[in-house]
């Protein structure tokens, strides 16, 4: 297996400033929830890997590279929540988040055929590249912006991975741009209603129990104004237009036309953000 480009050790946990950020519940919550996404990506690697079987060059990526980064995505950000929150039970939260999240893990997930499948990765690769990057720009906590940095680079090459591997199943498929489009926009729609809203609840119920990360324990009633919050910070930073290139590449569409669309599209998106 190759290495990762990055390890745990590179993250310096003695510049660590738990002062910047151990009363920030929204931060808490948006580090929580993405080290429960990112731990669980190996049980969603298995199916891709198992749809790509026959094709060595796709399958041997995902378990060789994309795997074991996103792994290290998720050791590397529980690492930091227990560093920071050690009031926080970060294994039991994760046990009841997986076993949500792991039902929607099947092969009825997947898109009907492989160059929409690729597309759909594309769209969460740039979900998360800009979730990561909106995270980096909200900290001032040294390690975590640096750790925020690292995973967003590494879901950059992630996406230019998947989108590689579209374009080569987009020759062998036919793919029109209309069944492109419509990959695009179902697992756009699927973003915010599926891992990601997941996580976050059970970030929230965990972070109820525990009391962490400020040491009290909150009532029942800030369940709903916490996860706001946390949505709220990420709306506020998110780099809009970024997403927008990144969902409209796979399209192809003429330089021209695509400049013509990106701004109104992101005008568009920076407004549902705010509803």
């Amino acid at each position: 297996m190759s290495p990762t480009r990055w390890s745990l050790t590179d993250l310096n946990l003695s510049r660590l400033q738990p002062h910047r950020v151990r009363e920030h519940d929204a931060l808490f919550l948006l580090v929580c929830s993405a080290s429960f996404i990112e731990s669980g990506s190996d049980t969603y690697t298995r199916n891709l890997i198992e749809r790509f079987d026959d094709d060595p060059e796709v399958a041997t990526w995902l378990r060789d590279h994309w795997e074991p980064e996103e792994l290290q995505h998720g050791a590397a950000l529980r690492a930091y929540v227990e560093a920071v929150w050690p009031g926080f039970d970060w294994a039991s939260a994760y046990a009841d988040f997986f076993d949500e999240y792991s039902r929607l893990c099947t092969m009825d997930q997947l898109e009907p055929t492989r160059g929409q499948e690729m597309v759909a990765r594309c769209i969460v690769e740039m979900g998360t590249t800009t979730y990561y990057q909106a995270m980096h720009e909200a900290c001032d906590e040294p390690v975590l912006r640096d750790l925020f940095w690292r995973i967003r680079c590494d879901e950059v090459r992630h996406y230019k991975h998947f989108l590689s591997y579209f374009m080569k199943y987009r020759g062998i498929e036919g793919l029109h741009r209309g069944r492109v489009l419509t990959a695009l926009v179902r697992r756009a729609l699927e973003l915010r209603k599926e891992d990601a809203s997941i996580a976050l609840r059970h970030a929230v119920n965990g972070r109820l129990r525990s009391g962490a990360p400020d040491g009290g324990p909150a009532p029942i009633a800030q369940a709903e104004a916490l996860a706001r919050e946390a949505i709220g910070l990420v709306g506020a930073h998110l780099p809009m237009d970024l997403a927008v290139r990144m969902t409209l590449k796979p399209l192809m569409l003429r330089p021209a036309l695509q400049r013509a669309v990106e701004r109104p599209l992101a005008v568009i998106g920076r407004r549902v953000l705010l509803t």
